[in-house]
């Protein structure tokens, strides 16, 4: 659509010549005020305040923005290809009376921040925003670009969205955004429209869902559907909604409102949950960690490097050492790296300390205080170490614990320091299994506290387990306390079994069968149960 037939639109199509004639475009659509409206002979006071209203509502900015994102994404042949998809739907709270309080060139702004703030939060997790609707913004996760963990982004981008448009600062007025997010098989089928009015069209019930979940939902919150509940497992903290009527969806519709990221650490854990299914093959491999655990028992700290694809059972085998050596006495430290923190420095070692030392959320900072201080008394570190990890966890200092003055990168390499000392002080007292999960999303500064790790590990009892995927490059391999072992796909034995034990005993077609035994792809994601 051009210029000219939106103004046709509007029932303004006599302004469209002096639009032409000055090359008005939609960016300089999007700034025009209402002097410049009155220069282009716009005299009448009704037109002008229809225009910007309009104008308002476009943004013809963000417009531009999402037209050549999906210029840059869509795939070369348009064809309609059945996705699974999550749609996020997110809206603007009481826009309505804001239209009627607010003169239209402050509306076009709040409108215009809002869209900025939106589109922010979801680039940063790789979204799309595939359309504006004035008040409304229609996200895909999982089209063009999709990810394993799309229903996740999805959560985590309505709950910043909610936290980024609170926190706007626009025209004194405060602004409330609520959220509704649905999954479900959609058809992407052909582009329609042309030039900045292009879209995907989008076939199915999820987008629909999505925007009614999001009408219904309280300000301030988000509200997903139950097929994004299944995929999303105990990642966060949920309050359950019952079930919905909705209009044009046949039935009551399940509905829970998220409330948090939840406090379990393990993703693998809060995907699949703490009871674990028997471990299907892997003998081989259980036995080689378990002999690198009786030398570091003794002395010989040793590392292990654990590499596979995703969902190959990495994080299966790490919990099932763990439970082998249940009864024996030992320590473990178990890391965990995120894709949501590659930028937050020592993101996995933070995480760790605060559950170590039980930190509830809502305990202020002086009782936070005293659970670390109780929890380094048993390797009875210098005051200087309890005052840079403190620091480290934001925790003021106290006169126990005089925080020394130093130079940023001074502190950071005293803090790496501090925590391996810790380290050492626990190690003297019994032995430690640590476990570094995912680390192909590890923060620079924790990999420089690895690094340290590694290098003390064969004078201390310590086995070292490192996850992560392929793409990972360690810079530890061939050094003597050092193994590597790479996992490969399970053998058509095991595949069989594993798929006959998820199956519980219910009879499976022949064709399943057929896959399990013979193509690898199809059960090599089984296996990280």
């Amino acid at each position: 659509m051009d210029i000219a037939a939106w103004l046709q639109g509007l029932g303004l199509e006599r302004y469209a010549p002096a639009f032409r004639g000055h090359e008005i475009d939609w960016d300089a659509l999007s700034k025009l005020s209402a002097d410049d409206l009155r220069d282009l002979g716009m005299v009448l006071g009704g037109h002008r305040r229809r225009l910007l209203e309009a104008i308002a509502a476009l943004d013809a900015k963000a417009v531009a923005t999402s037209a050549t994102a999906a210029s840059r994404y869509a795939p070369a042949r348009a064809e309609a290809e059945r996705r699974q998809l999550t749609v996020m739907f997110c809206d603007l709270v009481g826009s309505t009376e804001l239209s009627a309080r607010l003169d239209p060139e402050d509306l076009r702004e709040v409108i215009a921040a809002y869209h900025r703030a939106v589109a922010d939060v979801v680039r940063g997790l790789d979204g799309f925003v595939a359309k504006y609707m004035g008040d409304g913004v229609l996200v895909y996760f999982g089209y063009p670009n999709a990810h394993e963990d799309d229903a996740e982004r999805a959560v985590r981008a309505g709950l910043a969205c909610i936290d980024a448009v609170r926190r706007l600062d626009v025209k004194v007025v405060k602004l409330q955004a609520r959220v509704g997010v649905a999954t479900g098989l959609v058809v992407v089928g052909d582009l329609i429209g042309e030039g900045s009015a292009q879209e995907q069209s989008v076939v199915g019930e999820t987008p629909n869902l999505a925007a009614r979940l999001q009408a219904l939902a309280e300000p301030e919150t988000v509200v997903i559907a139950a097929g994004t509940r299944r995929l999303l497992g105990d990642l966060f903290e949920y309050r359950d909604l019952g079930t919905i009527e909705i209009k044009g969806i046949a039935g009551p519709v399940p509905a829970w409102q998220v409330l948090r990221p939840s406090a379990v650490a393990s993703r693998f854990e809060a995907l699949r949950g703490s009871v674990l299914s028997s471990l299907v093959g892997r003998g081989e491999e259980i036995d080689l960690l378990l002999r690198r655990w009786a030398r570091a028992k003794a002395g010989d700290g040793q590392v292990v490097l654990v590499s596979g694809e995703p969902g190959i059972g990495k994080s299966r085998i790490a919990a099932e050492v763990e439970q082998r050596l249940h009864a024996e006495t030992r320590l473990c430290l178990r890391y965990f790296c995120s894709p949501y923190h590659q930028d937050s420095a020592l993101y996995p070692i933070i995480d760790q300390l605060g559950r170590a030392a039980g930190f509830a959320r809502d305990d202020p900072p002086a009782a936070r205080l005293e659970k670390l201080e109780a929890l380094f008394a048993r390797a009875a570190p210098p005051d200087e170490d309890v005052a840079l990890i403190a620091d480290l966890l934001s925790l003021p200092a106290s006169d126990r614990h005089p925080m020394p003055n130093l130079s940023p990168q001074r502190k950071k390499d005293r803090t790496l320091e501090a925590l391996i000392r810790q380290l050492e002080g626990l190690a003297r007292q019994q032995p430690i299994v640590m476990v570094f999960e995912d680390a192909h999303w590890i923060d620079p500064t924790s990999r420089e506290l690895l690094d340290l790790t590694i290098e003390r590990a064969p004078n201390l009892p310590v086995l070292v387990i490192v996850t992560f995927r392929p793409e990972f490059q360690p810079l530890w391999t061939g050094q003597p306390q050092v193994t590597m072992l790479t996992l490969n796909r399970l053998d058509r034995r095991d595949r069989s079994a594993l798929v006959a034990q998820i199956a519980g005993g219910k009879a499976l077609p022949d064709e399943c069968s057929i896959r399990s035994s013979t193509a690898p792809t199809a059960c090599h994601c089984l296996s990280r149960n």
